[in-house]
């Protein structure tokens, strides 16, 4: 049985969707089955694995109105054993469509909840708010990753955002659990990222992953050839933390 995780967090810039489609190539180049659900309006996660997102038909939007069955909506990336269910920018449009219907938290969980005897991991990429979409995807999710970069305000709205999850662990979902919290955009050289991992690791201790990503030119440069950072460049500093980061993921859940 595979597990699904939403990567969240209100704040944009922080490395989300860098996370969400790195780590998903990262995963299936380690040989495990891998679903990336674009769950964000910009649909930054599609064109990042090479979809043209002008031409998608049948992505998260229509999947979560319940117009599409989830494997009519699945596309093969250019990623080995990496899937993806791939957004268009009228997903903007579906907080306002669902506001009256009933049980509207849980449209991605119904969608997509079988999809767990198909694929070992279901990446969700959030969208940067804490909005409906967001609410859809932590509901629908086992598991959350938060990144937070190591910048100043590095920790502004992560209160407001566990406040988010326990209320949804209350209301809609008690069984999502918090997987980690993963450092962003570290640069060693700085006082500023080292005081904001020092900080972290005090307050947060074994919540955070042991994995640190670092600022690295390659993972900035990767999308825009719609291509994961493993197969842009396997040897950058970037590939390494991000197999690193799935490795310990990994190991995390097989020891559970």
């Amino acid at each position: 049985m595979g597990k699904i995780i939403a990567i969240a967090n209100q704040k944009g810039g922080v490395g989300k969707t860098t996370t969400s489609v790195n780590l998903a190539a990262s995963l299936g180049v380690l040989e495990k089955k891998v679903l990336l659900i674009d769950a964000d309006p910009q649909a930054n996660a599609s064109s990042s694995l090479g979809i043209d997102i002008d031409v998608v038909d049948n992505g998260t939007y229509r999947l979560l109105e319940h117009t599409i069955k989830a494997e009519q909506a699945i596309q093969s990336t250019n990623s080995p054993n990496v899937d993806i269910i791939p957004a268009h920018i009228d997903l903007v449009a579906v907080e306002i469509e669902l506001v009256d219907v009933e049980a509207r938290e849980y449209m991605l969980n119904k969608a997509i909840n079988h999809l767990k005897e198909s694929y070992d991991y279901v990446l969700i990429d959030c969208a940067p708010s804490l909005g409906l979409l967001t609410l859809n995807a932590l509901t629908a999710s086992d598991s959350v990753i938060i990144p937070i970069q190591c910048e100043y305000f590095a920790l502004d709205g992560l209160a407001k955002l566990l406040n988010t999850i326990k209320s949804i662990q209350r209301i809609h979902n008690n069984s999502l659990d918090i997987e980690g919290l993963l450092l962003t955009m570290y640069d060693s050289r700085l006082r500023l990222s080292n005081q904001v991992v020092e900080e972290v690791k005090k307050h947060f201790d074994k919540m955070v992953f042991k994995t640190i990503i670092q600022r690295n030119v390659r993972l900035g440069e990767a999308p825009s050839f719609g291509e994961s950072i493993i197969s842009y460049d396997v040897d950058s500093k970037g590939a390494s933390n991000y197999l690193s980061l799935a490795q310990e993921l990994i190991e995390k859940n097989e020891t559970e």
